[in-house]
């Protein structure tokens, strides 16, 4: 999905919900877009900050939350005290392989459990929204050592 889709759709949904349109939240917004991978808000505050950026802390969370709530990020919680988030746009659905000893973050892809989940909400007349499938364990780099 191209940027500027992504940008528009978030301006719809700020403007559809009555929010303002600041240009901290498109800050927020575009170094989002420039992350690769899973981070946290307060990486993604130091590094608006180490860019020069006034956003504050609490614009940074405020967004995030409103970033997930439009679909342009999904919100993870893989056993840590804190929140992760990721881009979810031009990203297939896809599951998470969490190890607890380094703290690696393994995405992956099955068709078959998409297929299970597919299924199961169909037999419950259930319109899904969101899922994710997060195995806890110890990665194979793990446990050659």
């Amino acid at each position: 999905m191209d940027v500027t889709i992504v940008r528009d759709s978030f301006t719809k949904y700020l403007k559809a919900a009555k929010f303002k349109i600041t240009p901290e939240r498109f800050q927020v917004l575009d170094t989002v877009l420039a992350t690769e991978g899973h981070f946290d808000a307060d990486e993604l505050f130091l590094h608006l900050k180490t860019s020069g950026s006034k956003v504050s802390r609490a614009t940074v969370y405020n967004t995030l939350d409103l970033l997930q709530d439009c679909g342009i990020v999904t919100k993870y919680r893989f056993g840590e005290n804190h929140s992760r988030y990721e881009k979810t746009f031009d990203k297939p659905h896809h599951d998470h392989l969490i190890c607890l000893e380094c703290g690696d973050i393994i995405e992956f892809v099955n068709e078959r459990i998409s297929k299970i989940q597919d299924d199961v909400c169909q037999k419950n007349n259930f319109k899904p929204q969101s899922s994710t499938l997060q195995i806890f364990g110890i990665c194979s780099r793990c446990q050659n050592k």
